[in-house]
């Protein structure tokens, strides 16, 4: 972070803050999110460098984007908004959209198709989020889901291995994903109950940013059933929310 970021973010938290109200009816549906200055602190300054913006008519409100940034801020409550840096955009949709898909196969042929999403993260762009997803299912986090893609992308392709802090074990992660992953897909297979959201299986990607919702909200499960998984999410959030 240069002095120039530093010096604008303590001007922000000189000169604003979040409403105690605004943040208790921002918050009341999210009973994982603490109530710590801390984390007050980094959304406020989230919510000064980011950019919100509605699509298909809808009205993004105070209480919208305190939810979003409360969410978005406790992933990087003790890494820094920086992992936040080279983008400013979140468009909020009041539902389910529509993104137009293209591939080409081997043989040169163009298929397209629409893919209906509740949330998206575009790889040096916007942050897309549908409100009745984020407010309303009560089986997905999109909020969290979404910023965990963010941070996967930051070394490449998002392919459920974020950039790692120093002293992390790089086998020990791939490790414990892997086989928690292969285990999760054998499971859902053969039927299984998997806990976990099934679209975790559609790529290890997706896998870990279903179980970083997890790690979020039932933290003390996530920990009972991919300990080993815990153990390295721990790590790389610098997070015990099952401890607490």
């Amino acid at each position: 972070m240069g002095w120039l970021t530093e010096w604008r973010r303590r001007r922000v938290l000189e000169k604003h803050s979040i409403d105690d109200a605004l943040w208790r009816r921002a918050t009341r549906s999210l009973p994982f999110i603490p109530g710590s200055k801390k984390l007050k602190d980094l959304a406020l300054i989230f919510l000064a460098e980011k950019e919100f913006a509605g699509a298909h008519g809808i009205e993004v409100t105070d209480e919208m984007r305190v939810a979003i940034a409360a969410q978005a801020c406790l992933l990087v409550l003790e890494l820094g908004l920086d992992w936040y840096a080279g983008w400013t955009g979140i468009v909020v949709y009041p539902g389910d959209f529509r993104v137009r898909r293209s591939e080409t196969d081997e043989n040169g042929v163009v298929h397209e198709w629409q893919d209906e999403l509740a949330g998206e993260a575009m790889p040096g762009g916007p942050v897309v989020i549908s409100w009745d997803a984020a407010a309303h299912d009560p089986y997905m986090n999109v909020v969290i889901h979404e910023f965990a893609h963010k941070l996967d992308m930051l070394n490449g392709e998002a392919d459920g291995l974020p950039p790692l802090h120093p002293g992390m074990d790089r086998k020990a992660w791939i490790e414990a994903f892997r086989d928690a992953y292969e285990g999760f897909c054998d499971a859902l297979d053969r039927g299984k109950d998997t806990w976990l959201d099934p679209y975790a299986a559609e790529h290890p990607s997706e896998f870990f940013a279903v179980i970083s919702e997890a790690f979020f909200e039932s933290p003390a499960e996530t920990r009972r059933r991919y300990p080993p998984v815990y153990g390295q999410l721990k790590l790389f959030y610098r997070q015990d929310p099952a401890a607490g």
